[in-house]
């Protein structure tokens, strides 16, 4: 069976790396050095969750009531929390050859008031903030109205959620913006998580958390047979267990699930390049039956993603459905982004004709198993299943 949730294989190596998460205390010293390579110079914080790190981010920077730029195309998770603070997002469609904001559109609609710019590197797939910036204050020195006001940048803040150790350049993502957050468990086989890099002067007290029943799930969510048990019978179950027990201020991770990030991103460096490697070979596999994928460089692949045929998006759900059956477990992220969240067009009067990229996006997508320990027959096992399932679908 094919997962896209980080899945852990059961060996000797890995049983062991288990035990020691669970009874073995936690060093964070010796993560913190271990990360140190990745963000030199920066505070590292470890949260429960990765929205926990969005909230500090918003209150140390005094985001509360200000206008920030938002991609179209993300979880609506960010909606309470942007309710909350009273923040006044002004969404931005994405670009169709990469899935990431569109740099166009960020200069369009960029004004004065606007204070801070949240940019996803979405599946993996870096975006260029460097060139973005730049492209920025060329744009404001060049518009008149902007010629005897300050100049000053709008703060960047980097969701690197789905593209920890993708570089552009020399530059490893994270470090590119102002501020930056990650979220543990969507590369890795951690229970739960998020990380804030941040200045090395920014002091923050997290109330601790400890191992609970949500933990235990994520946990039996990362072997093969308990996760076709939840796919088969608790896929509505899970989303409400998680809304009931979501916390209201920030707080730190816990300690089993620290181990479970510390343990098994040192065996996420030595797959790296091998993932990567398999990713091309599924890419190019895919596009030869006539998706739509991520063509940009640098992509670490957190998400394996691609858009299924225009003239057959009213069928991506029931392909989703029967690869399924084919024990190829797909997932459709995000098939709801923000903008199509009702609450949110009735909120912020979203016209979802200027995001056509985001809905056809969202019509579209399909996210396929990726796992640091497949191997290239296990790649060409799927492709065989997405084949089969697709002469059906497309009949």
């Amino acid at each position: 069976m094919f997962f896209v949730h980080p899945q852990i294989q059961l060996n000797k190596k890995n049983i062991k790396l288990i035990f020691l998460s669970f009874f073995k205390k936690s060093d964070l010293n010796s993560l913190k050095k271990k990360l140190s390579s990745y963000f030199p110079e920066k505070n590292l914080v470890f949260t429960d969750m990765a929205r926990s790190a969005f909230k500090i981010i918003v209150e140390k920077l005094k985001l509360q009531d200000s206008q920030v730029l938002f991609p179209a195309y993300i979880c609506d998770i960010f909606y309470p929390i942007l309710k909350r603070y009273n923040i006044k997002p002004v969404f931005i469609d994405i670009n169709f050859n990469t899935f990431n904001i569109n740099p166009e559109q960020v200069l369009e609609k960029i004004t004065p008031e606007t204070k801070a710019i949240l940019i996803s590197h979405t599946y993996g797939l870096p975006v260029d903030i460097k060139k973005l910036r730049s492209d920025i204050y060329k744009h404001r020195a060049s518009n008149s109205e902007h010629q005897t006001s300050n100049l000053g940048l709008p703060i960047i803040i980097e969701d690197f959620s789905h593209a920890f150790g993708a570089k552009l350049n020399s530059d490893f993502i994270g470090n590119l913006g102002d501020i930056s957050f990650f979220s543990l468990y969507k590369q890795f086989p951690s229970l739960r998580g998020g990380l804030l890099v941040c200045p090395k002067e920014w002091e923050i007290n997290l109330p601790k958390t400890k191992f609970g029943f949500r933990d235990f799930i994520s946990f039996l969510n990362c072997f093969p047979v308990f996760a076709f048990l939840f796919k088969k019978f608790g896929q509505g179950i899970a989303p409400r267990m998680v809304r009931k027990e979501k916390m209201s201020v920030p707080a730190g991770i816990n300690s089993i699930s620290l181990n479970f990030f510390f343990n098994f991103f040192q065996e996420y460096e030595k797959s790296f390049e091998h993932r990567i490697k398999l990713a091309m070979l599924f890419q190019e596999k895919l596009k030869q039956l006539g998706f739509s994928v991520q063509e940009s460089q640098n992509n670490v692949f957190c998400y394996l993603s691609a858009l299924i045929p225009k003239k057959l998006e009213r069928k991506r759900d029931k392909f989703v459905e029967l690869l399924r059956r084919e024990n190829v477990f797909c997932t459709r992220i995000w098939h709801t982004p923000i903008v199509l969240n009702t609450r949110v067009q009735k909120e912020y009067n979203i016209d979802l004709e200027n995001y056509p990229n985001t809905v056809e996006a969202a019509k579209r997508i399909i996210n396929f198993p990726l796992q640091n320990y497949y191997t290239e027959s296990s790649i060409r096992k799927m492709i065989e299943s997405i084949k089969k399932v697709w002469l059906k679908v497309r009949g």
